[in-house]
């Protein structure tokens, strides 16, 4: 899987998933553009998501600096907790941006340059587009949605040699997850509770997820399209005891 000639970019790149994917894209060659409101250590571009003018901004600057665009990896997220009672306008509204305006637009304004070379696109969606942890209720419906528009995407845009996949990772140990769980009266017996509902025993690296992101980007994966991809540790699988 190599990148060599390509030119990509990732949201959201400054930890965890989307800084480990970075870095494999421009381990195997790529040229790598980063969009997130901190640096990334690549060619970063500073946006806010949140805004949806930000998008096409981020898309105009990857033109402007590279020509042309060949990947793109939607990772940027945001969650907030609280039940529908509890959430407000301003809580959903935010998520929604974030986790699936976003991606529509920056799909819709890189579409051009990635018809132009037969580009790939890999939204980063969750196991919770596909059910739902407790108090999660925009997070889990921006995760879906960013699934269908998964789908929808590789449908209309197949016929122009351009793919959209996602990926649907479970409990990865990202910065924020490791602080959440160093923040608890038992971090150890948390761990090992967490564990216990993988059949792999863990809990997932962000490296291996951005294993496959980089695989389903790359020619590889040249017949794989409409996708969504589980990283899970088969916790999705796993029934739970009576």
């Amino acid at each position: 899987m190599r990148f060599d000639g390509k030119i990509a970019l990732v949201t959201g790149a400054s930890s965890g998933m989307g800084a480990s994917t970075a870095r494999l894209l421009a381990h195997r060659g790529a040229r790598v553009f980063t969009a997130q409101r901190g640096a990334a250590g690549h060619e970063d571009i500073f946006a806010d998501l949140s805004d949806h003018k930000a998008p096409e901004h981020v898309i105009k600057s990857v033109a402007d600096a590279a020509g042309g665009l060949d990947i793109l990896i939607n990772n940027a997220g945001v969650m907030l907790e609280g039940t529908v009672e509890e959430s407000n306008l301003a809580d959903w509204n935010l998520q929604m941006a974030v986790n699936l305006t976003a991606p529509f637009l920056l799909c819709k304004y890189a579409m051009p340059m990635l018809k132009n070379g037969g580009g790939s696109i890999v939204n980063v969606g969750s196991i919770e587009g596909l059910g739902n942890n407790p108090r999660h209720p925009a997070y889990g419906a921006s995760k879906a949605g960013l699934h269908g528009l998964t789908r929808a995407v590789a449908v209309d845009h197949g016929p122009d040699g351009v793919r959209c996949n996602a990926v649907a990772p479970g409990w990865i140990d990202t910065p924020l997850n490791v602080d959440f769980i160093n923040s608890l009266g038992d971090p150890d017996q948390f761990r090992k509770d967490i564990g216990g509902i993988h059949p792999l025993g863990r809990t997932g690296k962000p490296e291996e997820v951005s294993e496959l992101i980089c695989w389903l980007a790359s020619e590889a994966a040249s017949f794989v399209t409409g996708q969504i991809w589980t990283i899970d540790g088969g916790r999705m699988t796993k029934l739970s005891l009576p």
